[in-house]
């Protein structure tokens, strides 16, 4: 019999690349696709308030609505990665994004904070199959080095500027129409990437065999979900509340499980062998720290414009500008450094030692500061670094992955970041909880003063951590 000869695809797991027009189409399919996921994480934002007015949600409360999103697409993504090798990532991210619009509009109708919850729970796992796909299709669509890089350029500008467009149009849906319009702004995103995505995106080869590890995502997702419901029950009642306590030992049984099935399972949700570069666990770790610093900025500054300040939802909307446009100027910035043979190690030292100069001014937030003082530098500087951060943490991360690890490694990537922001505003809202318990007068500020102590603490971390490692010497990239 003669031997076979194998495609590209075949061989390694790399996706024939397309070219010209079908190039820019099939990165707008996928840049679309984490447009809309990212929308979801800040359109919701600013429209917690009147969320919270309009179905009973407790202040503490309504950062199940953030959280629960987060929870479930953090939780279910390294089993919605390994699903995308399995049916192929095109068919996985256009399966995800499809229940993911569907889900939005039952997020839209909800009468009550039980639907609106579990429609955002059901966005997080359609998120959770879709997201994986999207860094691995640029990884295995585009070739390593100058192609790649503009890639994740396009990709991580869009990321950035996700920020100020969900910001400022969950204002302009709320103050114009209604909070369940941040919802339904997915139907028309959401149909154009079913429609296109199949005839814009090569698909991936599959990797048959195995099975799907279910106990591995259903410890590893009920072991979050527990951490962060303790976390919240503190910050709601105190320490010695005994569902608290519960739900930390049931935590901590459950993560341990997580961590003993995956040393033992043939097909793991975390491939080990990505740790094997001592510089992908430090980038990973990363990733978990500012979403979890991240999340405190966007949640408290929220409350504070419109709760304490009375800004209207637009006008809060276009108060995030002030972060959202910089880190849109220093996602653009970081490729071309890079290209030119900058370090992502310099770059992303210099990102979070701005971001943390930001994150240090917000914990100095007084009752009479306004926005001029007390929030706008701090999202000047800080979206700033972020932006420069996070595209040189990305290259770090994928560099030197085989395409059939690149599903597993975007996935755990998206996953430290959503499970990072879940965990960090948590422990966030129960240090303000707490705190805020113990001060008659202005206690919103002191307990928000003290959550921002705790983010500047998780920069300060990251930026320790991006100076543990240890890369080659870069060369300026050429042609491509």
């Amino acid at each position: 019999m003669p031997t076979p000869v194998l495609s590209d695809q075949e061989t390694t797991g790399r996706a024939p690349a397309p070219s010209g027009t079908h190039a820019y189409l099939a990165l707008t399919v996928i840049v679309g696709t984490q447009l809309m996921l990212m929308l979801d994480l800040t359109v919701v934002n600013v429209a917690l308030p009147r969320i919270g007015t309009g179905l009973d949600f407790s202040p503490t409360g309504m950062s199940w609505v953030l959280n629960v999103y987060s929870l479930a697409f953090g939780g279910l993504l390294l089993l919605g990665s390994r699903i995308g090798d399995l049916i192929g990532r095109r068919r996985a991210l256009v399966w995800g994004v499809a229940a993911f619009t569907l889900a939005s509009v039952l997020g839209g109708v909800a009468g009550n904070a039980a639907t609106l919850l579990t429609a955002r729970a059901l966005q997080g796992a359609a998120g959770a199959l879709a997201a994986p796909s999207t860094l691995a299709l640029i990884a295995t669509t585009f070739r390593e080095g100058a192609e790649r890089n503009r890639a994740l350029s396009v990709f991580s500008a869009i990321a950035g500027g996700a920020t100020a467009i969900g910001l400022t149009l969950g204002g302009m849906l709320t103050s114009w129409g209604s909070w369940r319009w941040v919802f339904f702004i997915n139907i028309p995103i959401g149909a154009a990437i079913v429609l296109l995505g199949p005839r814009c995106v090569p698909e991936t080869a599959r990797h048959r065999g195995g099975r799907f590890d279910i106990a591995g995502a259903l410890t590893g997702t009920l072991g979050t979900t527990s951490l962060v419901y303790a976390f919240i029950r503190v910050g709601e009642t105190s320490w010695g509340d005994g569902r608290a306590l519960a739900a930390f030992a049931a935590a901590v049984a459950l993560l341990a499980a997580f961590l003993v099935n995956e040393t033992r399972v043939e097909h793991p949700l975390v491939v080990l062998r990505l740790f094997a570069d001592r510089n992908r666990p430090l980038a990973y770790a990363v990733m978990m720290l500012v979403p979890a610093a991240m999340g405190s900025i966007f949640y408290f500054s929220t409350q504070y414009l419109q709760l304490y300040l009375h800004y209207s939802p637009i006008r809060t909307g276009l108060a995030f500008l002030a972060l959202a446009l910089p880190l849109l100027v220093a996602a653009r910035i970081a490729p071309r450094a890079l290209a030119r043979g900058r370090s992502p190690r310099l770059l992303a030292t210099t990102g979070l030692t701005l971001a943390l100069a930001g994150a240090v001014w917000s914990t100095r937030l007084g009752a009479s500061d306004g926005y001029a003082r007390g929030v706008l530098p701090t999202m000047v500087v800080m979206g700033f670094g972020i932006g420069l951060t996070m595209m040189p943490l990305n290259t770090v991360i994928l560099s030197g992955v085989a395409p059939a690890d690149a599903g597993s490694a975007s996935g755990l990537l998206q996953t430290m970041q959503q499970v990072g922001a879940s965990l960090g505003l948590s422990v966030l809202v129960t240090v303000y909880g707490t705190v805020s318990r113990h001060h008659r007068q202005e206690p919103f500020i002191h307990g928000v003063d003290a959550a921002f102590v705790l983010a500047a603490a998780f920069v300060a971390l990251a930026l320790a951590l991006v100076l543990a490692l240890r890369l080659p010497q870069r060369k300026p990239l050429t042609g491509g």
